[in-house]
């Protein structure tokens, strides 16, 4: 798989960040914008997920996806993940409470088994918004430097 993606005006941002001189300002900027941009693939992904939930069960998996930030060893590095909560382990025999209900069989939906093809639902999310989620991020991450260096 190829991605392509353009950004364009990072010479503004960076005059931005370079007049902004606080590196804790500038990451938290960018993870605001990191969680606004990534609510785009949520958002698709919730989409894609309740066209495959089975209406006769209380499990829902749209009702279970969320973003969450990730960690890194580079203290520079935002990350932001969207998943499903409750994750895929079946190795606790009690699974979490959660508002759609015990769906830790979301990965054999999305990846398949030996007995079922894969409905990927999770992975089309991203790929098929990944210049909208990088306008989105770019435009975001210009808005919340003006705010903050407004507040200066």
């Amino acid at each position: 798989m190829v991605v392509e993606v353009e950004i364009t005006g990072m010479g503004e941002i960076e005059r931005k960040l370079r007049a902004l001189a606080n590196p804790r300002l500038a990451k938290n900027a960018a993870r605001r914008s990191a969680r606004k941009a990534m609510a785009i693939v949520r958002d698709a992904a919730r989409m894609n997920a309740k066209g495959i939930d089975n209406r006769l069960t209380d499990e829902k998996i749209w009702k279970n996806i969320a973003i969450a930030a990730g960690k890194s060893r580079d203290a520079n590095t935002i990350m932001m993940r969207v998943g499903v909560r409750g994750g895929a382990s079946f190795s606790n025999p009690n699974p979490p409470s959660l508002s759609g209900g015990d769906t830790r069989h979301w990965r054999w939906i999305e990846f398949g088994s030996a007995h079922n093809p894969p409905v990927p639902f999770m992975r089309p999310a991203l790929e098929n918004n990944i210049q909208a989620v990088t306008d989105s991020f770019a435009q975001n991450f210009s808005a919340e430097l003006d705010k903050e260096l407004a507040k200066l």
